[in-house]
């Protein structure tokens, strides 16, 4: 057997607390986020995708890196990154938040948790905004401490994920309610634990701030989870794009703005604060979009897997955009993709066509999300 000290890119791509946890307990393949190591890979990810849906799945996320940011003007800092409106964010909340430039183009969709007054974690997608952070931060005038502190995060997601919990923390845990979080320890472990997750399922996200211990954190969670069915697993594809959940880099990115995915209500542009792109965002919504995401469904064999390429798609001989994210849904029998195209034929029943990689096939527009559209079993 390969041991999990055979293998790797270098010290420059870093390891998580929980790597050789998930070697020994099957992970098969990695890819790299935000310079980590990420498990991709536990087998079969449709078996991967049925766990989650009907028992629960743990995930190593700690490639979520923590931007921290303290200091008596925190929260007039945070302001100034994001669009949406943070004035009635209490302590102990959570929000999803977008962090978006001065052209109002998208650098990261993370949840921003608000720990104390003056304490904030930007739990982060794919980017490097610790550094766009502390750039701001140089001009800004503001007080204002940023760093990456000693936190990792795993996610317990599923609809057993809420019984493990119970398991592990006692009946207490079971009134923490959805994008709230709650300072906790098992057996001496600390964390932060939230509601939240990336999955559209009931979950959790365990925040580690010892990352000596994350071999013990891991066979603690998998033992009080047997009896409930636990699996180790991935972040599924399947059930996100079910969830019309956006993959940065695939379905948002530096050039994508907020109004284009629908995400106008994160988009708070009468708020006093003078967040970076609010100028160039009410120019947009004023102007309005040329473009705009759309779901689709692909009348094809089934998927074997994800894109990794983006797909052009036409209509009446025109190119109108691209599929950004695509896969086999088991549950739905079907095809289904996030899609970026023009305006004028986003229009839900329109048929398109798709070029992928066998040939082009026809593809219907319809609503996202495919499943679940008010998040009622994360949000239960």
């Amino acid at each position: 057997m390969v041991q999990a000290d055979d293998f790797g890119f270098g010290t420059q791509i870093r390891k998580s607390p929980y790597f050789d946890a998930t070697v020994r307990w099957g992970a098969k393949g990695f890819s790299v986020y935000n310079h980590m190591y990420i498990p991709r890979d536990f087998g079969n990810p449709e078996q991967n995708f049925w766990n989650l849906v009907n028992e629960a799945i743990l995930c190593d996320v700690a490639v979520e890196r923590q931007v921290e940011i303290t200091g008596p003007d925190a929260q007039k800092f945070v302001q100034v990154l994001t669009p949406r409106d943070l004035s009635k964010m209490a302590v102990g909340q959570c929000k999803y938040v977008l962090i978006t430039n001065a052209d109002g183009g998208i650098l990261n969709d993370p949840i921003l948790l608000r720990l104390a007054e003056n304490h904030y974690w930007i739990s982060l997608a794919d980017s490097d905004i610790l550094l766009w952070a502390q750039g701001v931060a140089i001009n800004s005038g503001l007080d204002v401490q940023i760093g990456e502190p000693d936190v990792s995060p795993l996610q317990l997601q599923g609809p057993k994920s809420g019984e493990i919990m119970r398991a592990l923390f006692g009946d207490d845990i079971m009134d923490l309610k959805y994008y709230w979080l709650r300072e906790l320890e098992l057996d001496g472990i600390p964390l932060i634990v939230s509601r939240t997750g990336w999955s559209s399922e009931l979950g959790y996200e365990l925040y580690l701030q010892d990352g000596s211990r994350g071999d013990e954190l891991w066979e603690k969670i998998m033992a009080a989870g047997e009896p409930f069915g636990l699996k180790p697993g991935h972040t599924s594809s399947i059930r996100r794009i079910e969830g019309g959940m956006l993959s940065y880099h695939a379905d948002a990115d530096i050039n994508t703005n907020p109004f284009e995915l629908g995400l106008g209500r994160l988009v708070n542009l009468d708020i006093e604060a003078d967040f970076i792109g609010k100028a160039a965002l009410r120019r947009i919504k004023e102007a309005g979009v040329s473009r705009r995401q759309v779901g689709l469904v692909i009348d094809s064999a089934p998927l074997k897997g994800p894109n990794t390429k983006f797909w052009a798609i036409s209509r009446n001989g025109e190119t109108i955009g691209k599929v950004t994210s695509a896969v086999y849904s088991p549950r739905l029998k079907q095809n289904i993709a996030l899609a970026m195209v023009s305006v004028k034929h986003a229009e839900l029943g329109n048929t398109v066509q798709v070029a992928m990689p066998h040939g082009v096939v026809q593809a219907t527009v319809v609503e996202v999300p495919f499943f679940d559209p008010k998040k009622a079993l994360a949000a239960a």
